[in-house]
């Protein structure tokens, strides 16, 4: 998958950044994200920041936010936006931070993208201060599983094999003159799960986004997507006090 991603950077990042072309991200994903964004505490770091829209983002809301990437190219486009924050090539598994650094990590729509999921999650935790959050998007598990029968709004979701069973993703996805290959992997819910658990972090708030009626009713192709969530925010907190001073 990083290598898959590494090869799409230029494509992601003409797609990120034309107003208007992702329209799930901008009226679906970040609204119902935005909800649960901690404020901004001593230092912020944005995981798999991929051109670094979400790190931009943070850094206007007066996060001290840095950004880290497994893609060269990415990290790249990130460095070289005119608004950038600063960003770091960095493997989600093995970050280049010490214990404790960060009161908040966001993990912005990669973590299905990671090829080892649980070690990113761990190490997310391990680089959290004690009480600091990691606030996690993902595609939904149920979305990932299968597909609807037809464009109908009231066509049948079918979930293709097993939902319990990880297995790779290749979509190629044809969006307003955009061609982009998206590399991730289908894993269940209690994936996620297990990997919070394993890395000591407790999960206080999980949203499951779906299309909202004032989406759906501009956007015809969204309604059958209102009785199946398109994403999945869990936000986990760090056992623990705050060190001193904060």
């Amino acid at each position: 998958m990083r290598r898959g991603w590494e090869s799409q950077a230029q494509n992601w990042a003409s797609f990120a950044r034309t107003a208007g072309a992702d329209w799930a991200h901008d009226h679906i994903n970040l609204p119902a994200l935005r909800e649960l964004l901690p404020p901004p505490g001593d230092r912020s770091l944005d995981l798999a920041c991929g051109e670094g829209r979400l790190t931009r983002l943070l850094g206007s809301l007066a996060h001290r936010v840095a950004g880290a990437d497994a893609s060269p190219s990415m990290v790249a486009l990130a460095r070289a936006h005119p608004d950038a924050e600063p960003a770091v090539v960095a493997d989600a598994g093995a970050l280049p931070f010490r214990d404790g650094s960060f009161d908040f990590v966001l993990a912005y729509m990669c973590l299905h993208d990671i090829d080892d999921m649980p070690r990113a999650v761990a190490e997310a935790a391990r680089v959290l201060a004690p009480a600091g959050r990691l606030l996690v998007a993902i595609t939904h598990p149920l979305n990932t599983a299968g597909a609807f029968a037809s464009r109908e709004d009231d066509a049948p979701f079918v979930i293709a094999g097993s939902y319990f069973e990880p297995a790779p993703l290749t979509m190629v996805a044809e969006r307003d003159g955009f061609s982009l290959t998206f590399h991730s992997e289908h894993r269940p819910l209690e994936a996620y799960a297990r990997a919070a658990e394993q890395a000591g972090l407790l999960i206080e708030a999980l949203r499951e986004v779906a299309v909202p009626a004032t989406v759906a009713a501009a956007e015809r192709r969204g309604r059958r997507w209102q009785r199946v969530p398109l994403f999945l925010h869990l936000l986990m907190r760090k056992p623990g006090s705050p060190p001193m001073g904060r």
